[in-house]
């Protein structure tokens, strides 16, 4: 994703600074192109050294270094930037930036850049919270430029608030997004993923296997791509993908609600969700202690949700399933594709190795009306990006 690309750093004074030659190297391991412009007082806190020997690039302080590869360097940088992010963004560079300042080689090359621009401040809460930096962080966006949330928590001065700048890890994933091409820009999509909880007594629950990777996979995928992405997820160890509207829930009922409160204004739902097919019928709201003997359970079905989305399907809405099977695969899944009035079925089975729950790979086999497309073993995300390019190339 990142091989060939130009991507500019630019850091302001600040702590965090540290946490950017972090960032600059996990992206020059993925095939980037990296340049660090610091600001003077950033050199109080990080070595220009640092970022040179993590980019192989000579880190760029001063406007009028001599010592140079381009004609007026600050001009043909900013030419040549696919993304910049500036990390951490203090409340100066903050403000200079928002009002066109440029008195320095980071704001003079962030003001002649025309590429995507993203700041993460990182501050003392009070700096953070005052309403001056608020409204120029505003100004940013109005003009187009895209402002982190920072993280909340500890602060390097002792005090406890907003103000963190994110890890790298989702610094990283910021400029991911801003390079990757929107064709899903004005559409809504739905997932849903994980599995569902269903409630013997305080103590004990039935469930499934399902982490979430392909659900969660598909929504990142979809935000990335400009969607705006509502993450319906039972309990899960993963992290939401940044930019995602998630609502945790436990019970297939709950699911059940959240999806037919959202389902009417989305423009595609994938059902990635592990949802239980039944759920006892009466649970107990004392734990039911051990005895000898056996003891049995009395079940009920819960909620067909796909098939209520079938049934209750608006025009022009696409709706995608998904169906784990471990035999008659696409005998099966087709039988569900047709019953329940899906557009596309995605069909695996739990016995082939690289698939299933909980693995990084997946092996699926795409079912529609017409077609029978079988995809050879390959990453989640990857199979979330082929389902998507299938949905985009043939919702209409």
């Amino acid at each position: 994703m990142l091989k060939g690309k130009n991507i500019v750093l630019g850091v302001s004074a600040g702590i965090a600074a540290y946490k950017t030659a972090y960032l600059a190297s996990m992206l020059k391991k993925q095939g980037a192109d990296i340049t660090v412009i610091m600001t003077k007082n950033s050199l109080n806190f990080i070595n220009p050294i640092t970022f040179e020997t993590l980019t192989g690039n000579k880190c760029l302080v001063d406007t009028f270094d001599r010592n140079f590869k381009y004609n007026v360097e600050h001009v043909e940088l900013a030419k040549k930037a696919d993304v910049f992010m500036t990390a951490p963004a203090s409340a100066d560079i903050i403000a200079k930036a928002a009002h066109g300042l440029a008195d320095d080689m980071l704001t003079t090359t962030l003001l002649a850049c025309e590429c995507s621009k993203i700041f993460a401040p990182a501050m003392n809460t009070r700096m953070y919270n005052n309403p001056i930096v608020q409204d120029n962080l505003k100004r940013l966006e109005d003009y187009g430029m895209e402002v982190i949330k920072p993280a909340t928590g500890y602060l390097a001065c002792g005090d406890v608030g907003e103000g963190k700048m994110p890890e790298p890890e989702i610094l990283a994933e910021y400029i991911i997004k801003a390079l990757k091409p929107k064709d899903m820009a004005g559409l809504n999509v739905l997932v849903t993923a994980g599995p569902t909880m269903e409630k013997i007594d305080p103590v004990r629950y039935i469930s499934n296997h399902s982490t979430g990777k392909m659900g969660y996979a598909i929504a990142r995928a979809a935000m990335m791509r400009g969607a705006k992405v509502t993450l319906v997820s039972g309990k899960t160890e993963l992290t939401p993908p940044i930019g995602v509207n998630v609502i945790d829930i436990v019970s297939a009922a709950d699911m059940a609600a959240a999806v037919k409160d959202k389902a009417e204004n989305q423009d595609i739902i994938i059902k990635a969700a592990a949802v239980a097919d039944y759920r006892p019928k009466a649970a107990a709201d004392e734990k039911i202690k051990k005895k000898d003997g056996d003891m049995s359970i009395e079940l009920e079905r819960t909620e067909d949700i796909l098939g209520h989305l079938g049934a209750h399907k608006k025009e022009g809405q696409f709706l995608c399933g998904f169906s784990m099977e471990t035999e008659n695969l696409l005998e099966n899944s087709r039988k569900k594709l047709e019953k329940k009035n899906l557009d596309m079925i995605v069909a695996n089975s739990i016995r082939q190795s690289g698939a299933g729950f909980g693995a990084d790979t997946n092996i699926v086999t795409f079912l529609t009306k017409n077609d029978t497309i079988q995809l050879p073993i390959m990453s989640k995300d990857e199979v979330a990006d082929k389902l998507l390019d299938y949905i985009i190339e043939h919702r209409n």
